[in-house]
């Protein structure tokens, strides 16, 4: 059984197939359509480039050709471990022999005056970036809480539909965090450049909706501004609660270790409710990015299956935002790098940047420079202390950089 019908249930299910699993697969999910990619929710599909369809993980037949007993509009609440048994919502309850959660996670809200008022989005599921949407072809100013991915990817899509937008960020920039001071500049001046304007170092206190429709909103500095919609995105948190409940370890999500089992033998976590022990970084990190929904899956399926598989996937993910394309490798957090080194034109928005500690490679961002993530993957493995003046010369093939 696999519970969570997102992008990381549908290729668990397909991962059960392709490893040789013949017998019975239930696949459990919460939303009304088959299983879907989210990254295009705020990307194209969001701004009209791509049609939802492209979106889902398999074609319609694929569940019944591969014998997956798909059901939607399903709620698992509970975990029987003893029994080896989900009982849904309804009251049924469905065995299994293993267990696969694939629960994902759950917007964050923010709990203050007007949060519920008409006007007041967040974004999930399809149905929330069909909100967006129109609400984007109605409105003539969004404010944005949350400078994180998707408050920017949202930003970017309001701006190309000619809203004017506000980002409100407690931050003094946006991604500071995952990014790191020099590098959020370049995300920060890219949206300025767009007209965006941003109000760092404060927070909302406060949504105003007289009628209940959004009207404005209040900041903690005393600021009020007009705005007729607020898209809040404060990120998510791990829906853990069937595996809390269950009694398993969780801890910012479902803790498992690299082969992605929990503490019970015959249960599995993958996706973005995972917390797993990176055999690579020699830590638990959480990842809630499409890759490893795409990648964690197959590990998984093999613990199902009795296999040793471990999950060594350096952390990935992707933004579109403009005219700026973007790819990062690798996990930095703060205060784990002494140097952030560029590699190419910054003020062209067409570089690479590495994240260093003592001369090892820690991450690495190719922004508008493709077909890298081989080469960056390889420093970053390798462990090895690099070239500086090498690593920052164009010149100097990627494949050439010399550990020394």
């Amino acid at each position: 059984m696999i519970v969570g019908a997102g992008m990381a249930g549908a290729k668990g299910a397909e991962a059960l197939r392709d490893q040789g699993f013949d017998g019975r697969i239930t696949l459990l999910g919460e939303e009304s359509h088959r299983p879907y990619e989210r990254p295009p929710l705020s990307k194209d599909y969001l701004m009209g480039g791509a049609e939802f369809a492209e979106a889902y993980v398999h074609p319609e037949t694929w569940y019944a050709d591969h014998r997956v007993d798909l059901r939607l509009n399903t709620t698992a609440q509970r975990i029987d471990r003893s029994l080896r048994q989900v009982e849904l919502a309804d009251g049924t309850r469905v065995d299994f022999d293993k267990l696969m959660l694939a629960t994902g996670a759950h917007p964050r809200s923010l709990p203050i005056p007007g949060h519920d008022a008409e006007g007041v989005l967040h974004l999930r599921r399809v149905e929330d970036s069909d909100r967006i949407k129109r609400t984007l072809t109605e409105v003539e100013h969004l404010v944005v809480v949350g400078a994180g991915w998707i408050g920017l990817e949202v930003a970017a899509a309001a701006r190309q539909a000619g809203v004017e937008v506000t980002v409100v960020e407690t931050a003094e920039l946006p991604l500071l965090r995952v990014l790191g001071r020099e590098v959020a500049e370049v995300f920060a001046a890219l949206h300025r450049d767009r007209g965006v304007s941003f109000r760092f170092t404060t927070a909302l206190d406060q949504i105003l909706a007289p009628s209940g429709q959004v009207t404005g909103v209040r900041l903690t500095d005393g600021l009020e501004i007009e705005t007729q919609a607020v898209l809040v995105a404060v990120g998510v948190d791990p829906a853990v609660e069937l595996a809390a409940d269950a009694k398993l370890r969780v801890g910012n999500g479902i803790l498992v270790d690299t082969t992605l089992r929990t503490g019970d033998p015959n249960i599995v976590a993958a996706g973005d409710v995972a917390n797993a022990f990176h055999p690579l970084l020699g830590k638990q990190i959480r990842v809630e990015h499409w890759a490893n929904a795409l990648n964690q899956p197959a590990v998984a399926a093999s613990s199902m299956l009795g296999g040793d598989r471990t999950y060594s996937e350096l952390p990935y993910f992707f933004t579109d935002q403009y005219d700026l394309g973007m790819e990062y490798l690798g996990h930095v957090d703060p205060g784990e790098y002494d140097e952030v080194l560029f590699r190419g034109d910054v003020e062209a928005r067409e570089f690479i940047a590495f994240w260093l500690s003592e001369g090892r490679v820690l991450a690495g961002m190719n922004v508008n420079i493709w077909d890298v993530t081989e080469q960056i993957t390889t420093l970053i493995t390798s462990g090895a202390t690099v070239d500086r003046q090498a690593l920052a010369d164009p010149s100097v093939p990627l494949n050439e950089h010399i550990a020394r």
